[in-house]
């Protein structure tokens, strides 16, 4: 990979604090081509909106704001005749140098995981398995969707040699997808297995709702986990 030249706007290491979604909107800009708000929006839905973000058109004007501010990106307004004008967004030499330093040396952070249906099968003594089992079978739907849509998306990453970690992506994404279907088949036979685990349960309160043996037992455990990992890290 050639070495690319400093310019004198910006030191040659370190990144300014910023949000993750701005790293995002930099690294899009990174890419040779000036682009307005509605590229960015259109091109984030067409790559890393299977990963990471699928913003908003006024988070996009946002970032990017903030991004002009300090001196990261540059914009000029671009118009043909009989068009509206377009303001056209371009990652400046201190803008790029930035995003490097910060795709090399930023901490790796553990990814956050916020799954919808997982928080409900993990409430799943509300409802009969049969309606959990439809709600995973409905995810599945979902997730085989999000696969073909990923592979469709990658399979056509390839006009330009520049897109190549682009398309690495995209299979990364397919490939994910996949794994939450197969998850997912899996837990049909767990909803089965906690109903049985769970017909045990020995008094209900008026609402139905569980009577716990030990009130409070939960801290036990999460006193022992929490002795597991301080042994660990010492």
């Amino acid at each position: 990979m050639p070495e690319i030249e400093p310019t004198a706007d910006a030191p040659d290491d370190g990144y300014p604090p910023l949000p993750a979604t701005s790293w995002a909107v930099l690294g899009m800009l990174t890419l040779g081509e000036g682009l307005t708000g509605y590229d960015l929006k259109k091109w984030a839905d067409w790559s890393i909106g299977f990963f990471y973000w699928s913003p908003s058109i006024s988070q996009i004007y946002a970032e990017l704001k903030k991004l002009e501010t300090a001196g990261l990106v540059e914009s000029e307004m671009v118009s043909e005749p009989g068009e509206r004008g377009r303001r056209v967004y371009r990652i400046t030499g201190r803008g790029t140098r930035a995003v490097r330093n910060w795709s090399r040396d930023a901490p790796v952070e553990q990814p956050v995981l916020k799954h919808g249906l997982m928080l409900r099968l993990w409430m799943g003594h509300l409802n009969e398995p049969d309606q959990l089992k439809e709600l995973v079978r409905s995810h599945i739907e979902n997730m085989e969707s999000m696969r073909e849509r990923a592979k469709l998306h990658g399979d056509h990453a390839t006009r330009e040699p520049s897109w190549a970690f682009s398309k690495m992506s995209l299979l990364w994404a397919e490939r994910y997808f996949q794994a939450e279907i197969d998850l997912a088949r899996q837990i049909l036979d767990d909803i089965d297995e906690a109903a049985e685990t769970f017909a045990d349960v020995r008094a209900r309160d008026e609402l139905g709702n569980p009577v716990p043996e030990v009130a409070g037992s939960w801290r036990d455990v999460e006193d022992f986990v929490e002795g597991l990992e301080r042994r660990r890290r010492s």
